[in-house]
C-alpha cells in the first residue's frame, strides 16, 4: 500500500466524526469529543465552520453528491463499533485496531479503561497519530500502543508480538474502512492471521460489496467509483453481502450480526430526527471467534 494513497484518506471519516459533534445529543450520529483535536489545523479550521448550521447542511451535502448515503453510513458505522465494544469490554483482554487512522477510540476508551489497545496502521499515520497524541494529550497513555506496519508487506503476528500482544489473549478486533483499500492477498493473510486468535475474540470489520468494485453496480455513488475505482485505483476488494458467513467460517468466525443501511437507519438515524439515506454500498459485519 503505497504511502501517498491509502494513507491520505485517514482524515475524512473524522472530518464527519467531529463535524457531527456540533449537531444536538439527540441528533448526533456518533459522539467522539476527540476527533476535531486530532485533526491537522487546516482541517480543525474546516471543522470549525460548521458550527453554523447552514455550513454543516452544506458540507454534508457534498458529501451525499458523493455517495448518497454515504454520511450515515460513515457515522454509524463508529457509533455501532463503539456500542459493540462497550458491550464487550468485560470480556475481552485486548482490543487491536487495524488500519487505525486517526481515529481517537483508544484515546477515549482509555478514560475508563487500561486494557491494551494495540494501533497497527502505515508508518506514515503511526507518525502522524504519534505527533497528534503529542499535540492534544501531551503522551500516549500508557495502555495505548502503536505499531507501524504495512498489510501488504509485513507479518501481523509478529509485529502485534513485538509490540507485546499476547496471542492467547481474547482480543476485539476493529478492522474499519479498510478491507478495500489491499489486495485481495493481504485482506486473506489478515484472515489467516486471525485465524489463530483465541476463542471469544470478537471482529468488526467493514467492507464495499464486490458489486460496487466491478462496477456493476455503483449504488448512487458515481462520484465515488470515479475517484476510487477509475481515477486512483485505490479501492481492489470487495465482497458480497449473502457470502459474509461463510467467508469467516472458513477462518474460524461465526458470524453474529450485519449492520447495513436498514439497522442504520433504524437504530440510529429515525431516533435522531434526522433527514438522511444510509447507503447500500458498505456494510458493517460483526463476528465471534469459535
Amino acid at each position: 500500500m503505497a504511502d501517498n494513497g491509502p494513507a491520505q484518506t485517514a482524515f475524512g471519516p473524522m472530518v464527519l466524526a467531529a463535524v457531527e459533534q456540533y449537531e444536538a445529543p439527540e441528533r448526533r450520529l456518533v459522539d467522539d469529543d476527540l476527533a476535531r483535536a486530532f485533526l491537522p489545523a487546516g482541517l480543525r479550521g474546516l471543522v470549525s465552520a460548521t458550527r453554523l448550521a447552514p455550513l454543516r447542511r452544506l458540507m454534508i451535502g457534498a458529501t451525499e453528491r458523493a455517495g448518497q448515503g454515504l454520511w450515515a453510513n460513515l457515522a454509524c458505522r463508529k457509533r455501532f463499533i463503539d456500542e459493540t465494544l462497550d458491550d464487550t469490554l468485560p470480556d475481552i483482554d485486548a482490543v487491536i485496531i487495524l488500519g487505525a487512522g486517526m481515529d481517537t477510540m483508544p484515546y477515549r476508551l482509555a478514560r475508563r479503561s487500561d486494557v491494551p489497545v494495540y494501533e497497527v496502521d502505515l508508518p506514515v499515520n503511526i507518525e502522524r497519530k504519534k505527533a497528534a497524541v503529542r499535540r492534544v494529550l501531551g503522551a500516549a497513555p500508557p495502555s495505548v500502543r502503536l505499531v507501524p506496519m504495512d498489510f501488504e508487506r509485513d507479518g501481523l503476528a509478529a509485529e502485534l508480538t513485538r509490540a507485546g500482544h499476547r496471542s492467547g489473549d481474547r482480543a476485539f478486533f476493529v478492522w474499519e474502512g479498510v478491507t478495500q483499500y489491499l489486495t485481495a492477498d493481504a485482506v486473506h493473510a489478515t484472515f489467516e492471521y486471525l485465524r489463530s486468535a483465541a476463542p471469544s475474540s470478537r471482529l468488526v470489520f467493514t467492507y464495499v460489496r464486490r458489486d460496487f468494485i466491478d462496477g456493476t453496480n455503483l449504488y448512487g455513488a458515481r462520484s465515488a467509483y470515479r475517484r476510487f475505482r477509475e481515477k486512483q485505483q485505490l479501492w481492489k476488494f470487495g465482497l458480497d453481502t449473502d457470502d459474509i458467513a461463510a467467508f469467516v467460517a472458513q477462518y474460524g468466525w461465526r458470524l453474529i450480526e450485519q449492520a447495513g443501511p436498514d439497522y442504520f437507519l433504524r437504530r440510529y438515524v429515525e431516533p435522531s430526527g434526522r433527514k438522511l439515506t444510509a447507503s447500500q454500498l458498505e456494510w458493517t459485519a460483526y463476528a465471534e471467534k469459535t
